[in-house]
């Protein structure tokens, strides 16, 4: 019990650094829930309004074309994986850049939902 005070010490030392570092380069360098599950995701949709998770970081700006697509999941076979199918549903246009991760976005063409994805158009 003598020791606890000195352990406790030694454990905040050693924890507060880390926890200052991964705060410091959170707003720099997207995770990996950014760059692998959420990218191209729209998170939110309130009619034409959209929020997508394409920000500066992945060089979107303002006026970009984005299409959207929406992915379904078919039955490959009674015992086989199930396969799945992009469908192009729209487009957007991206308004603002809210930050590194997310932006404003507005429905040019078609039906646009939560969780679709969305890419920047092709020349």
């Amino acid at each position: 019990m003598k020791f606890l005070p000195a352990i406790l010490t030694a454990m905040a030392v050693t924890l507060v650094p880390v926890s200052a570092y991964a705060q410091s380069t959170q707003s720099h360098t997207p995770g990996i829930g950014h760059s692998v599950f959420m990218r191209g995701t729209v998170v939110r949709a309130a009619g034409n309004d959209l929020v997508v998770c394409i920000g500066s970081a992945d060089g979107a700006e303002p006026g970009q074309e984005l299409t959207v697509y929406r992915v379904s999941e078919h039955p490959h076979g009674p015992k086989g994986p199930p396969s799945y199918r992009r469908t192009e549903v729209g487009t957007v246009r991206i308004q603002q850049i809210i930050d590194e991760h997310f932006a404003n976005a507005t429905v040019t063409s078609g039906t646009v939902e939560r969780h679709d994805i969305v890419e920047l158009r092709r020349p």
